[in-house]
């Protein structure tokens, strides 16, 4: 070998290097080469989980470790990270969890390559407005890299940590409604949403962001895996709620819906223009409220009473997010083979109450009100409650009566006020989502039922467990709340003869 011949394998060496290593203005190593990419263990990766570092559990400057899955504080000499790519286990590959950014360790150099992309896709995932609008609801089964096969939306199932099986029907439910979801896959929506270090438990910032992180992975196509940890959701709801809804103790689906509705409300809340939520599920309504005269009084005085501002019926525009329904007192006897019987009630007589017409007595500690309801104006997406828990000084009590319901073409005209206005849409309504309780009203359990646009069909939700169900199964549940989507006018088409 002459020196020519060397000096064009040396020169081909500087070259192959020049383009390995990429320049970097502030000193910063990086490369488009790591000798360790092939360890990388994909099974082993979970972004579900608060981001922590295992050891100091700080939040700062966290790195994941990518070939076991656990997270280490630091980057530099006498960190955790570090320590951990030199303890001669061989796990050199990191991502750090803010930037994004992949590191090698120790050599502390950072690697560039598309490979990557795909785990940066599960941590944040991200969507066009043209994916958004036009291919989220999407029919076609994903496959997520543990061979599973899934449906992005509905064929994601969420952890139960302990006993957030109420808050999982709900963040189901709610992930479901398509202006919402729409709303929450494009985080530049609620980019604006700020708070001050150190504020935390005083912001609805975590409770919003977090939804939205946990909206995207239950739509992501690219899963690892075919169900998600609500774990840093629920964390931001222990934090906002200030530790009223936790998932180590069983709470109540319809007080943490309510409370998730008014809070992301707060949350997203400016002076120029009304939130997602209200145009999602406000609604208005008249109540008509009149004082009922004590028993005891009588002749004059009575009529007296009766003349004098107080005893004059009142009307109060008030707005609403959902609507409460009654059920009827269950029987306490059994029938003639002493079995229990399961009473029934059609949905429309416990719509009866809002027909402006049907009435009822309040009692409050120091006076009775004799009120009325009429809607005014129908939401876009209707939230009906179902009363089921009565309590009383020594225990809660279930009615366990069954609501019979169609599933499709709801007509609720004849329960707006006459003076609705006149460009009212149309309210009929579909089911889109039913929330069920089963069990005892202290130890019993939560699972819901979603439709999907893209297929037209019902699924059942149950924590992780996800499976297909027919239409004709749902009103045979004990329906807790359930979330009606109003059908679009049809425009009309002009035939010519």
């Amino acid at each position: 070998m002459d020196g020519g011949e060397k000096t064009e394998i040396k020169t081909g060496i500087k070259r192959s290097l020049r383009d390995e290593v990429i320049p970097d203005p502030k000193g910063q190593k990086k490369s488009r080469t790591c000798p360790y990419l092939d360890t990388i263990n994909r099974h082993m990766l979970d972004f579900d989980f608060e981001k922590l570092c295992s050891v100091s559990l700080s939040r700062i400057n966290v790195y994941a470790c990518l070939v076991c899955g656990k997270y280490f504080q630091g980057r530099g000499p006498n960190t955790h990270a570090y320590i951990h790519s030199v303890s001669g286990e061989g796990h050199h590959v990191y991502l750090n969890l803010l930037t994004f950014r992949f590191y090698c360790l120790p050599d502390n150099y950072e690697i560039i390559d598309s490979s990557l992309n795909d785990i940066i896709f599960v941590v944040n995932p991200t969507f066009t407005q043209e994916y958004i609008k036009n291919k989220v609801n999407q029919s076609r089964m994903s496959r997520a890299y543990d061979a599973t096969h899934y449906l992005p939306g509905v064929g994601v199932g969420l952890n139960n940590i302990k006993a957030n099986d109420y808050c999982n029907v709900v963040l189901q439910a709610l992930s479901n409604i398509e202006p919402l979801r729409n709303y929450f896959l494009d985080p530049a929506n609620y980019a604006h949403i700020h708070h001050a270090p150190g504020t935390v438990g005083l912001s609805m910032f975590p409770l919003v962001t977090r939804f939205g992180e946990l909206v995207r992975k239950l739509w992501n196509p690219r899963n690892f895996k075919a169900h998600v940890s609500p774990h840093e959701m629920l964390q931001a709801v222990v934090s906002c709620s200030k530790k009223k809804f936790q998932f180590t103790k069983q709470g109540d689906a319809i007080q943490f819906l309510s409370w998730m509705l008014n809070s992301m409300h707060i949350g997203l809340k400016t002076k120029k223009k009304s939130t997602i939520i209200n145009r999602c599920f406000r609604g208005t309504m008249n109540i008509y409220s009149q004082k009922i005269l004590p028993v005891e009084l009588e002749g004059k005085e009575r009529e007296r009473e009766l003349g004098s501002p107080d005893y004059q019926e009142r009307v109060e525009e008030s707005p609403f997010l959902y609507l409460t329904c009654d059920l009827p007192i269950p029987p306490l006897f059994r029938d003639e083979k002493k079995e229990n019987i399961i009473p029934q009630v059609s949905l429309f007589q416990l719509l009866n109450k809002f027909d402006g017409k049907t009435g009822k007595e309040y009692q409050t500690y120091k006076e009775n009100i004799f009120k009325r309801f009429a809607i005014t104006k129908f939401p876009t997406y209707l939230i009906l409650y179902h009363k089921r828990f009565t309590k009383n000084t020594f225990y809660i009590e279930k009615n366990p009566t069954i609501v019979n319901f169609p599933v499709k073409n709801i007509d609720f005209k004849e329960y707006l006020s006459d003076a609705a206005s006149p460009e009212h849409i149309e309210p009929i309504y579909d089911l889109v989502a039913n929330i069920v309780h089963d069990g005892q009203p202290v130890n019993g359990t939560y699972r819901c039922h979603i439709l999907h646009k893209g297929t037209g069909k019902w699924y059942e939700f149950q924590d992780l467990h996800v499976k297909e169900i027919e239409p004709q199964m749902l009103s045979l549940t004990e329906s807790y709340i359930q979330i009606f989507e109003i059908q679009k006018p049809q425009k009309k088409s002009s035939t010519t003869t």
